[in-house]
Parts: C-alpha cells; sequence; structure tokens
C-alpha cells in the first residue's frame, strides 16, 4: 500500500507533469519515489532499497554521489557556482585540458554545454562552420537526442515524424555498413555522425574496423567524422571513449551523461583544431549561458580524476565482462526469451525474442528490487548500464535475481 507522501507525489505528476507517464509508471509498478542514493543504491522515501543497474542511462559510472565528486562541487558552490562570463573561468579551462588529455588523436577544443542534445547541436553547428558545406550522413536506428537538429541526426521515424519538417540534408544509411556510408558521403557532405555503439537503438557494437573505414571515407571526401560519446563515453565501455576500441579518432566528439561525474549535468563538443577553424574566426557564433559552469566543470575534473585514481577503466572491462558472460550462460539457458547478449564493458543489451517481454522482465526486476529499462528505439532489448564501481558479489545477486526473471518469463512466453 502507497503512503500519503508518495501518493501526493503521484497525484502531482498527473496533475503538474504529465498524466499518461504516471498513469504508464502505475501500470508498471513503479510507485516509489526516489529518496537518497549513494554508490549503486538508490533508497526510496519508505526506505526500500534498489541496486541501480540501468546507471542514469549510462550517467553514473562512479555510481550516486561520489565523495570526490560531491567535495569538488561543494567547493565550488561556496565559492563562485556560476559564471560571471566575461572574466577566466579556471574550473572551464581545467576541464578542456583534462578532456584534451584523454580524447583520441587531435581533438584539442572544448565547448561546454549542459546535455547530451546541446552538445550533438553543436557539433553539427561547428562541422557546417568548418567545411562550408551543409549535409550530413547518419545511421538508421540512431539515437542523437531530441531537440531539432539531433532529431534530425536520428535514425527513428517514431521520434521525427511528429515534428516534421525537420532539418534539410540529412540522409541515413544502415549502420555497420561501410559500403553504404561511402555510397553516401559525397563532396557537399559536412560531416558522418556515428554512436560508437548504438545505445538507444539496442546496444549495436558495429564490426570490427568499421569506425576506421567511416573515418578513411570522411577523409578521402573532405568530411568530418563526429563520434557520438554522449552515452559510450567517459569509461562506460572499459576505455575513455569507445573510439578506442577500433583505434579511430574522430575530428569531433560529443560527450555527456557520465562527464558530471553523476552529480552535475554537463556535455561537451571537443574538436580538432581544423573542425574548430569557424569558431576560432568568430567564437561568438555559438555560446551557452550556463555551459561552462564551476559545479559542472569542477564536477567534470573531479570524475576524471577519480576514474584514474580508482581504476576504473580496468574495473569497468573486467565487471562488464564479468556480467556479459553471465548473462550469456542465462541466454544460453532459455533460449526462448533471450536471443542474444550484446555490449562492451558496463553497457550491455539484452535481445529478447519478443516484443511484450522487455516489460515484463523490467518490471519483475523493479518487484526484486532492482532498476532495469528497455531502450528507446528497441523495446525488445534490456539494458544494463551499472556503475562502473559495481562489486562482484552485487553483480552475483543481479544475476540471479535476473535468472529467475527470466525463468518466470519463459513460462509465461510458453502459456501463450
Amino acid at each position: 500500500k502507497m503512503s500519503n507522501f508518495v501518493e501526493k507525489t503521484i497525484n502531482k505528476y498527473e496533475k503538474y507533469i504529465n498524466p499518461a507517464q504516471a498513469k504508464l509508471f502505475r501500470f508498471m509498478g513503479l510507485g516509489s519515489v526516489e529518496g537518497s542514493a549513494e554508490g549503486w543504491t538508490i533508497t526510496d522515501t519508505e526506505g526500500k532499497q534498489f541496486i541501480d543497474c540501468l546507471g542514469g542511462y549510462g550517467m553514473f559510472a562512479l555510481g550516486h554521489r561520489h565523495p570526490k565528486v560531491v567535495e569538488a562541487v561543494e567547493h565550488a558552490l561556496h565559492t563562485m557556482p556560476m559564471c560571471g562570463k566575461v572574466l577566466f573561468n579556471r574550473q572551464m579551462a581545467d576541464l578542456a585540458e583534462a578532456l584534451a588529455d584523454i580524447t583520441p588523436g587531435v581533438l584539442q577544443y572544448s565547448f561546454f554545454v549542459n546535455s547530451g542534445t546541446e552538445a550533438v547541436e553543436g557539433c553539427l553547428k561547428v562541422a557546417r562552420l568548418a567545411t562550408k558545406r551543409t549535409k550530413f550522413v547518419a545511421a538508421k536506428n540512431a539515437f542523437h537526442g531530441k531537440t531539432f537538429g539531433s532529431l534530425t541526426a536520428t535514425g527513428r521515424d517514431l521520434y521525427r515524424d511528429p515534428f516534421k519538417p525537420l532539418l534539410d540534408g540529412f540522409t541515413h544509411v544502415e549502420y555497420g555498413d561501410a559500403a553504404a556510408l561511402d555510397a553516401a558521403v559525397d563532396e557537399e557532405t559536412a560531416a558522418v555522425i556515428l554512436e560508437p555503439i548504438q545505445g538507444e537503438g539496442g546496444i549495436i557494437v558495429p564490426p570490427d574496423g568499421y569506425l576506421r573505414q567511416a573515418k578513411a571515407i570522411c577523409e578521402a571526401k573532405g568530411a568530418l567524422l563526429i563520434a557520438d560519446e554522449v552515452q559510450t563515453g567517459i569509461g562506460r565501455t572499459g576505455d575513455w571513449f569507445c573510439v578506442n576500441h577500433d583505434n579511430v579518432a574522430p575530428d569531433l566528439m560529443a560527450s555527456a551523461k557520465a562527464l558530471g561525474g553523476g552529480v552535475m549535468p554537463i556535455g561537451a563538443i571537443i574538436g580538432s583544431e581544423r573542425a574548430w577553424q569557424g569558431l576560432i574566426e568568430a567564437p561568438f557564433l555559438h555560446t551557452s549561458t550556463f555551459g561552462g559552469n564551476q559545479l559542472a566543470c569542477a564536477a567534470g575534473v573531479a570524475a576524471i580524476n577519480v576514474i584514474k585514481e580508482e581504476d576504473l577503466l580496468r574495473r569497468g572491462r573486467e565487471a562488464g565482462a564479468y556480467l556479459k558472460a553471465g548473462l550469456e550462460k542465462i541466454a544460453a539457458e532459455f533460449p526462448t526469451v533471450v536471443s542474444e547478449v550484446r555490449g562492451r564493458g558496463m553497457m550491455i543489451g539484452i535481445e529478447l525474442t519478443k516484443e511484450g517481454a522487455g516489460g515484463m522482465l523490467m518490471s519483475l526486476m523493479i518487484d526484486k528490487c532492482i532498476i532495469v529499462a528497455y531502450t528507446l528505439n528497441n523495446p525488445k532489448v534490456i539494458r544494463m548500464e551499472p556503475p562502473l564501481i559495481m562489486p562482484k558479489e552485487v553483480i552475483d545477486h543481479v544475476l540471479e535475481e535476473f535468472r529467475d526473471a527470466v525463468k518466470t518469463t519463459a513460462e509465461v512466453i510458453e502459456d501463450l
């Protein structure tokens, strides 16, 4: 039975946020209000504890409220939380330097924003400015955000159709098909934009060498390569950035989610000198009031330091491989429910055999106080993006509960 407090909160959602959203949450049995969080645990206002395997869609790489990130943000809060815009901002300079240090190739300059979709928008604008060209090539099934430019790049009609007309000049090709990409890129293409792993598309890992081929195609035709690392970046896949697995350096990169250490919202556009040319000529063509504020930049610097100090790239790689191997065992045991397990590091997708199984598994897991969700573009895929810090014994517990949930689902599927 729901407490009065929870009931009141849900009623406010119905009245002031979105009645359909409140109804869906109720339907899925999500009758909890977040109270506090730490590490991999979210505690609701009734004291019930949940293991967070969704990780804020990849935001909580360091877990919730990492003490070193909280400390850095508190310091900024008590000195200067927002920037005055006219004087130099040390936190912003420090974060830009830290990003130049960990990004591949000749990525050097950063512009800071507040979200992933803003980072993608910035990449599209900067690419047009640098190349003086207007066309873009993106992938089918891609997800780049939901503001107009990012939405045009997104390869899913469900999100696009209600908002047409969108931007002109975008072509979508099959993800992972280098020949199709080559055919689509021409002398008017400003950039190719790709996720190194399609996140919302269902954790689709491209064939080895695909990103290298994409880079070569761009170089041959004078276009830029934009890597959308919003979800894959900052350690999620077991390296600083997912493009590193293919040993490729893009011309522009969008980063967000985990960059704020799970404490502050922040996004970044990172580019090479060539990509930045237009902005160097006219620095105020792209601006942001909140972008680069001290609170967010201090969180970013602290997050990068924590990953280095706590060896989280290695830990994420190992924990992810362990989780994936456990899920593959469950998949082999229940082929009527799970058709494939995919991913890299702590970014794993579990493809199900039937459309309705995603919602059912999600509900069963939440009943067991483990938070997972299905991907936006493909409801047949359950995703797990736990914190990189999650210990083996917690992963064991998650696997045990997941196996039970899959077993229950298998029984229901057989009865249908």
